[in-house]
């Protein structure tokens, strides 16, 4: 982290400024559900048996600075990524020649890619696929530059399970609420401002891609109801993050939405002879719903893939005609292997799925060198970075996992390579640290005021609807825009995101 360009920030508060701040943050937060269910740290299960409490979202008492120039360029590229992932996502000879080096070092992709191709040789019912992507970022200042201008540099993209669309909405309302009511002193009124803060439509638009969908589904061939599937982790301590948006597609484009939880898959749908896929709530079993959408909030990790149960589960909705939000190859698409191989120094692949030179040179300011960790010339220079402990300080290693804790940072990757087989090595790749300037807040989580630095995380949404071609690569976009921003704040000793390590929803302030 570099000498912060930010001025004086956040303000210091005496006792009742405080008070009166704290009071209004978690009230107004309860009462519009900014929330999230308490880890059982916070409140043990004996106090809470039937998981009916919930708790402030962890969130900023003050909104985090981030340079306007920064949120504009990665705004400005919504659409190209959008562009870029479904092209990746409807190449599937492409995508093949990245699985098939890793299929035999990381048992998670390949059991993928096994369902993928048990469904391909049935054959596809359903040519519509649905991306909610989140493509995120930090701000960069080169310290080696005695003049930085800041930049935003992508971290990852993340294809399935883009959480907190729900809640960054709320967020935004809140700080907004508290410029309101006065909660801020006067002395940052030139920093915090009705012009600063930008409202996030994340939950509108997020929603209105679910319809979108939805609706290019087309009617129910019988006289029954359809419906979109929210499939998540059971239990979901981020549930109401999910309810916005669930509240949002019910209540403005009148959709029905059923939670399943993913180990439920085989117990609550069925398929019927045109593998349409049938939801019968286990409320009422005899009133099934054709399912027009699946979107995923689980899924993505191992760890929720118990049993071959589960496997067979994800495999009846592939080969289902919903439509999958995201289908297998859009899920791979999201591999760390395939940043990679974009972001990799002098690759070519970039100009292969966007040839608007314009287009590629607007996502290629935004991304952060990356080396693959296999036997090639740039993996063995990788490797002799990742492996030096004088070097190694500059990079973070990455494994093919979505969602937070799965990282090795800076000094504690050479001892954590080596305690790995070779063979595995090239499962992650090594990107070069992103630097973003120093600045402070203060995160109220779990009851408790945490003070100090932190980094910022934003992320912008993007919502694409497309139809895959006859021909592989082959497809047409039917929708394609930005669907709103989060930014998260974290502690600066933390280098995890997640909303399981250190991350919490903030609003930003537009720095100029």
């Amino acid at each position: 982290m570099i000498t912060t360009m930010y001025p004086e920030y956040p303000p210091g508060l005496n006792d009742e400024q405080n008070k009166y701040l704290l009071a209004n943050l978690k009230d107004w937060s309860i009462a519009h559900g900014l929330a999230v269910r308490p880890p059982p740290a916070y409140v043990p299960e004996e106090h809470n048996p039937l998981g009916a409490l919930a708790t402030t979202a962890p969130v900023t008492l003050f909104p985090s600075l981030f340079p306007r120039v920064c949120f504009e360029q990665a705004k400005s590229v919504a659409k190209a990524y959008n562009e870029l992932y479904s092209a990746i996502a409807s190449d599937e000879g492409w995508l093949k020649g990245i699985v098939e080096e890793l299929v035999d070092i990381d048992d998670f992709i390949a059991q993928l890619w096994k369902v993928y191709t048990s469904t391909k040789s049935e054959g596809y019912v359903q040519p519509l696929q649905l991306g909610l992507f989140r493509s995120d970022y930090m701000v960069h200042v080169d310290p080696a530059d005695t003049s930085p201008s800041p930049a935003v540099k992508q971290v990852e993209f993340n294809t399935i399970a883009s959480s907190f669309g729900g809640l960054s909405s709320q967020v935004s309302a809140l700080h907004k609420h508290l410029l309101s009511i006065d909660a801020y002193p006067d002395t940052i009124s030139s920093i915090v401002n009705e012009a600063a803060l930008p409202q996030s439509s994340s939950v509108p638009q997020l929603a209105r891609g679910m319809a979108v969908a939805h609706q290019a589904y087309g009617p129910p061939e019988s006289d029954i109801e359809t419906c979109v599937i929210f499939l998540v982790q059971d239990p979901e301590r981020n549930v109401f993050d999910q309810r916005h948006l669930e509240y949002a597609l019910n209540n403005n484009h009148g959709v029905r939405t059923f939670r399943l939880p993913f180990g439920r898959v085989l117990d609550d749908t069925k398929l019927d002879a045109n593998r349409k896929l049938l939801y019968l709530p286990p409320h009422a079993p005899n009133k099934p719903f054709e399912v027009s959408l699946v979107y995923f909030r689980a899924g993505y990790s191992p760890a929720e893939y118990q049993s071959q149960r589960d496997w067979d589960g994800r495999l009846q909705i592939e080969r289902s005609a919903a439509i999958k939000c995201p289908s297998i190859l859009t899920q791979l698409a999201g591999t760390k292997k395939v940043q990679q191989v974009l972001a990799t120094p002098h690759s070519p692949h970039l100009k292969r799925f966007l040839p608007d030179d314009a287009q590629a040179a607007a996502v290629l300011k935004t991304f952060a060198p990356i080396y693959p960790l296999d036997k090639s010339e740039a993996g063995q220079e990788a490797r002799n970075l990742a492996t030096n402990p004088e070097t190694a300080v500059r990079y973070v290693l990455k494994p093919q996992r979505e969602g937070g804790g799965n990282n090795v940072y800076r000094k504690a990757i050479p001892g954590f390579l080596n305690g790995l087989p070779e063979l595995q090595w090239p499962a992650h790749i090594l990107m070069e640290m992103i630097e973003p300037p120093a600045q402070s807040n203060v995160i109220f989580r779990n009851g408790e005021m945490q003070e100090g630095g932190v980094i910022c995380e934003l992320g912008i949404y993007g919502a694409c609807l497309w139809k895959n071609g006859e021909k592989d690569g082959e497809r047409d976009i039917v929708e394609n825009f930005e669907a709103g921003y989060l930014l998260r704040t974290k502690g600066s000793g933390s280098e995890e995101g997640g909303v399981a390590v250190s991350c919490c929803s903030t609003r930003n302030v537009l720095w100029s």
